[in-house]
């Protein structure tokens, strides 16, 4: 389905734009009211990041305030895991399947004795669910940006001396390369086009240069993969990716960003990945 006025309508926007005129929970709102039934799924999926966040928040606490950038609110969790508690293979359409294959994990000796924690293993079942995607542009960024933060948690773990095989996660050719190779270059010189650029971001000192150079890699990306698909679902969902990143960087300062990356080190001491974009 082709969307011209929808796309005609929607501002112009730049990589080094702040000063976003809409947020991205309006735009979400305004979006999914004209959009297709199956392309709202696949919006759904790229706002299905902050239902894990949510997902795990909840079952920790029940009164904790949730992202309202998920597709769910705490009314729907409240009934899904109580669904989830009574009923085996629960087909209810408000969640993805890989939710239920998370919480059968939940508390599992397998996962637990290899120290892989429940926002890495939520996580790595959302990256192979994303990537099985009917849609090439969806499933071809998800395996983009899974292979950027694998190959960046990586070149951290050795850096650090943290073991790699429990930060990497998924188990497409790069990440199993990446867990099973000592060499420099992870094994993936031929594999993975972007290498060179992503080890060179690796080694940026300045926490919020490499951030923002890790972005522009990730938009350079959406532009060249949407350049011919003019009025397409594809290029509405790249114009939501462009300003998630252009509203997370909005708050974000010197000082806010060395936290930022404390914190990050922090979370692998602990088992837990970096947040995913």
């Amino acid at each position: 389905m082709n969307y011209y006025c929808l796309i005609a309508g929607l501002p112009d926007i730049q990589a080094e734009d702040l000063k976003i005129s809409t947020s991205l929970f309006e735009l979400k709102n305004e979006l999914m009211e004209q959009l297709s039934a199956a392309d709202a799924d696949l919006m759904k999926l790229v706002f299905a990041k902050y239902d894990n966040d949510n997902f795990l928040t909840f079952l920790d606490n029940k009164d904790a305030d949730l992202n309202k950038l998920g597709n769910l609110n705490t009314a729907d969790w409240e009934q899904i895991i109580g669904l989830l508690q009574e009923v085996e293979n629960l087909k209810d359409g408000r969640l993805l399947p890989y939710f239920q294959a998370f919480y059968q994990t939940l508390g599992n000796e397998k996962t637990t004795a290899e120290g892989i924690s429940n926002e890495d293993q939520l996580a790595s079942l959302y990256y192979e669910y994303a990537m099985k995607n009917s849609n090439k542009f969806l499933s071809d960024w998800y395996e983009f940006n899974l292979n950027i933060n694998n190959i960046l948690t990586a070149t951290a773990c050795r850096k650090h001396g943290f073991d790699q095989r429990q930060l990497v996660i998924g188990s497409n050719e790069i990440a199993i390369a990446i867990k099973n190779s000592n060499a420099r270059d992870f094994g993936l010189a031929g594999i993975f086009d972007q290498l060179d650029v992503v080890l060179r971001i690796a080694e940026e000192n300045d926490l919020l240069e490499r951030e923002k150079k890790i972005d522009a890699l990730k938009w350079a990306w959406l532009e060249e993969n949407t350049f011919f698909s003019y009025f397409s679902i594809e290029k509405v969902l790249a114009y939501v990716l462009k300003i998630e990143m252009l509203e997370r960087w909005k708050p974000l300062s010197v000082e806010n960003g060395t936290q930022i990356f404390r914190e990050l080190l922090l979370g692998m001491k602990e088992g837990v990945k970096f947040e995913t974009i």
